[in-house]
């Protein structure tokens, strides 16, 4: 495993805190982020799908990024991706001055575009900052897989593209592009459950949602893969599973489950924005049981 070169090896794809009437919190969100670097994140990605970035405005988004950037010294990487590539331009452009390390893209999203216009979108993007630009390709979200042929001309292409986040489910393709384009970027793991296989294709971290909770157990199976302690890094993977089942399910989806158990830890983030609903009251009872086994497994 290879120290990450741009980015955190442990980052959070941090939930939006929202007050009591549904109002952007940035007190809360300056609170969570110091709190997540303090357990185990080394980097945090702001705005971004579990940070319900749809439901964000533009001038909300920018504040959070700015309040969050300002909170904390670790690598923070904005959202700034739509389905519009305009607006996915015009937020980009924005990011250096809202304090940002780095740009998340994802692919667009509903459009479904042909691979030309999902090449041509990730080049707009990524010439309207100087700063590196992580790509995100989440197939099950955005209906349409980046094709290999394009992630690799964008790698060796588009200097200031820097890191891939891989949320295809697909190991064996990801080691086929390490194998071509390993120098040219970092991998990062963008479907927790799946960081283990992607460590032995060539991930160099996580942009993780249970990492909320789970970032110090993370870190120690990156301590021990990196160290070729692969049954101890097993070991640390087990102990995950119990988190990584919680956190998305029919009833209740990635920022739902991360906010009920925030809840429990004491962070006070609030619901989450419609169309997300309130999450059900099952979970805090799941969240706390999911706390208290990860505590208690040695």
């Amino acid at each position: 495993m290879s120290a990450p070169r741009y980015f955190g090896a442990v980052m959070s794809a941090m939930v939006t805190p929202f007050d009591a009437q549904g109002r952007l919190d940035l007190d809360a969100a300056r609170r969570l982020a110091r709190w997540l670097v303090e357990h185990g994140n080394d980097g945090l990605v702001v705005a971004a799908t579990t940070g319900e970035a749809s439901t964000l405005t533009d001038d909300e988004r920018c504040d959070l990024i700015r309040a969050v950037s300002e909170a904390v010294t670790v690598p923070v990487v904005a959202g700034m991706g739509s389905n519009d590539t305009a607006h996915s331009v015009a937020l980009t452009r924005q990011a250096r001055d809202l304090g940002a390390a780095g740009v998340l893209i994802v692919s667009p999203y509903y459009n479904r575009p042909p691979q030309a216009g999902i090449e041509a979108h990730l080049r707009a993007c990524a010439a309207a900052t100087d700063l590196p630009v992580m790509i995100y390709d989440v197939p099950v979200r955005t209906g349409r897989r980046i094709s290999p042929d394009v992630l690799l001309r964008l790698l060796r292409e588009v200097h200031n593209i820097v890191a891939f986040k891989d949320a295809t489910g697909d190991p064996p393709a990801a080691a086929a592009l390490v194998a071509q384009a390993g120098e040219h970027f970092d991998l990062y793991s963008g479907d927790d459950p799946f960081t283990l296989p992607l460590l032995a294709c060539g991930a160099v971290g996580v942009v993780g949602t249970s990492t909320h909770w789970t970032g110090p157990q993370f870190q120690q199976m990156f301590a021990a893969f990196q160290r070729g302690d692969v049954a101890g890094a097993r070991a640390i993977h087990a102990r995950l599973l119990g988190s990584f089942a919680f956190i998305n399910s029919d009833e209740s989806v990635f920022s739902m489950s991360i906010k009920a158990l925030l809840r429990e830890l004491g962070q006070d983030v609030g619901e989450c924005r419609l169309p997300l609903p309130p999450a059900p009251p099952a979970m805090a009872g799941r969240a706390r049981a999911v706390w208290q086994a990860l505590q208690t497994v040695a």
